[in-house]
C-alpha cells in the first residue's frame, strides 16, 4: 500500500508540472542579391530586432513577440508579416524581384503567403490612381466597391490562415475602403481640377459609421492608423477654429494617436498657414516629447519670420551651372522665383515642363527664375548632366550644403519641391509659393504686374 501511495504522488507531481510558455517565433531565411547586411523586424515604427545576414545571405533568429502584424525590412523593400507565438517561418526572396519572389514555408507560412499574394495583387491591379480619383462620385464608388470585393475574394480563397488573421484582414479591408473614400475630397479636387470641390452629403454619410477612437485597432492595423490620422488632420484643416478641434483631440483621444498626429501635423506649420499659432499651441499641448517640443518651437520661430514683406533669407555664392557663382543679392531689382529641388526628387522633376512654360510666358519680364539643387556633393555630376539633358532654363544653382544649407534651414524647408517668391527689394512675397503646375502661380504674377 505504501509503495502505491508513493507512485500516486509521483504521478500527481508530474501531471501538475507546467509546460514552458512559448512566447516567441522562429524566423529564418535566405536573401538572394542582398542590398545590405541586415534584415529588420518592425512593429509599427518600433524595432523588434535587427538580424545580421551571413555571407551567403542566410539569417536566423528568435523573436519574442505578441501575436500580430509586423514588417520585414531589407534595403528599400518591405514585406508584411503575421506572426504568432510558436511560428517557425522560413523566408526566401530575391531583391531583384522582391514582391514576385518572396515565399514562406514552415509553421505560419500560410498566413504570410496570403499577405504576399495580397501585395502582389494590389501591384498587378494596374489601378490608375489619377484616373480613379478624377471620376465623379457614382463611378468612383462603384470602382472602390469593386476593389473591395476583389480583396474580400482573395481573403475568402486563402487556405489554412488563422482565424485571428482573417478577422484582422476583414477589418483591414474595411478600413482601406474607408480611407479611399476619405481621400476622395482632396484628390478629386486636385485631379479633376475643381479647387473648391466638396462631396455630396450622401457621400460623406458613408464615413459616419466609422469609430475613430478604437485604441486596439490603432495598435494593430496601419490602415486604421492612416484612416484616423487622416480624419483628424482634415477636421483640423477644415475648421475655422482649429484650437477647438485640438482641444477635443487632447481631451478625448488616446496617447498613441496624439503622438503620431503631433509628428504628422508639425509639417503644417508653414508660411501659408493662417492658423500657425493654433497649430503650435495645439501640438505643444498634445505632445509629451520634450525634444519634439524644442524642435517645434524652433520651427515656429522661423516660420514667424517668413511672413509676407519680411526680408528674405539669403544665399551667397552658390555654384552656377554656367560658371562662377551667384548670390541672391546679384538678382536684386527683379522678382525672384526660387525652385528648391533635387535630381532624385520625382515630384520636382514632374514640375519641369510646367516651369518651362511659365518661364517662356514671362520671358523678358522683370523676374528671374532660379532653380537651386540641394543634391549632395557626391551627386554633383548627376546635377550637371541632368541640367544639360533636360535643357533646364533660368539660373541653375547648386546649394552649398544640401539640406544643411543656411538658406534651406532659414526657410524651414523640410520637403521638396518648394517654391519661393521674392520681390525686387529682397522681401518675401510668398515663402511657399504655388507650383508652376498650379494656375494660381500665373494669376499671382499677373496681379503683381510682373
Amino acid at each position: 500500500m505504501k509503495r502505491l501511495f508513493v507512485i500516486c504522488i509521483a504521478v500527481s507531481l508530474f501531471a501538475c508540472k507546467e509546460e514552458p510558455k512559448i512566447d516567441y517565433a522562429l524566423l529564418s531565411g535566405k536573401i538572394e542579391n542582398p542590398a545590405n547586411k541586415v534584415v529588420t523586424i518592425l512593429n509599427g515604427r518600433e524595432k523588434v530586432k535587427e538580424i545580421a545576414l551571413n555571407d551567403d545571405g542566410t539569417f536566423a533568429d528568435t523573436l519574442k513577440i505578441e501575436n500580430g502584424t509586423y514588417t520585414f525590412d531589407h534595403g528599400r523593400e518591405i514585406a508584411y508579416l503575421y506572426l504568432e507565438q510558436g511560428d517557425d517561418i522560413h523566408i526566401t526572396v530575391d531583391t531583384k524581384e522582391f514582391d514576385e519572389s518572396i515565399k514562406f514555408t514552415g509553421i505560419g507560412s500560410e498566413n504570410n503567403n496570403y499577405l504576399a499574394k495580397k501585395v502582389l495583387a494590389d501591384e498587378k491591379s494596374n489601378l490608375d490612381f489619377a484616373k480613379v480619383f478624377a471620376m465623379e462620385e457614382a463611378e468612383f464608388l462603384a470602382t472602390m466597391d469593386e476593389v473591395k470585393s476583389t480583396k474580400l475574394e482573395l481573403l475568402k480563397s486563402a487556405e489554412n490562415i488563422s482565424d485571428d488573421l482573417k478577422a484582422l484582414e476583414n477589418k483591414n479591408i474595411d478600413y482601406e475602403h474607408f480611407a479611399d473614400l476619405q481621400s476622395y475630397k482632396s484628390y478629386h479636387a486636385y485631379y479633376a481640377k475643381k479647387e473648391e470641390f466638396k462631396p455630396s452629403e450622401d457621400f460623406m454619410k458613408l464615413l459616419q459609421s466609422v469609430d475613430y477612437n478604437n485604441e486596439e485597432d490603432y495598435a494593430k492595423l496601419d490602415s486604421y492608423k492612416r484612416l484616423v490620422q487622416g480624419h483628424y488632420a482634415s477636421k483640423i484643416s477644415d475648421s475655422k477654429n482649429p484650437s477647438e478641434v485640438f482641444e477635443d483631440i487632447n481631451n478625448n483621444t488616446f496617447s498613441a494617436l496624439k503622438a503620431d498626429l503631433s509628428n504628422r501635423l508639425r509639417y503644417d506649420i508653414s508660411p501659408n498657414n493662417e492658423h500657425n499659432e493654433a497649430y503650435y499651441n495645439g501640438l505643444m499641448a498634445m505632445s509629451s516629447d520634450e525634444k519634439f517640443k524644442e524642435g517645434l518651437t524652433a520651427k515656429y520661430d522661423k516660420v514667424k519670420k517668413l511672413a509676407k514683406g519680411m526680408p528674405s533669407p539669403e544665399f551667397v555664392e552658390y555654384e552656377n551651372h554656367k560658371g562662377g557663382t551667384t548670390s541672391l543679392e546679384d538678382l536684386k531689382g527683379k522678382y525672384v522665383y526660387v525652385d528648391v529641388w533635387a535630381t532624385w526628387c520625382g515630384p520636382c522633376i514632374r514640375e519641369i515642363p510646367s516651369l518651362k512654360e511659365v518661364e517662356k510666358q514671362f520671358h523678358g519680364k522683370n523676374i528671374a527664375f532660379v532653380s537651386t539643387s540641394i543634391d549632395k556633393a557626391s551627386a554633383h555630376n548627376t546635377w550637371v548632366e541632368m541640367v544639360k539633358e533636360k535643357e533646364l532654363g533660368g539660373v541653375q544653382l547648386m546649394a552649398d550644403n544640401d539640406w544643411n544649407s543656411q538658406f534651406v534651414k532659414d526657410y524651414a524647408i523640410e520637403g521638396i519641391p518648394r517654391f519661393i517668391l521674392i520681390d525686387p527689394d529682397g522681401n518675401i512675397v510668398s515663402a511657399d509659393a504655388p507650383r508652376p503646375s498650379n494656375p494660381k502661380l500665373v494669376k499671382m504674377f499677373n496681379e503683381l504686374k510682373i
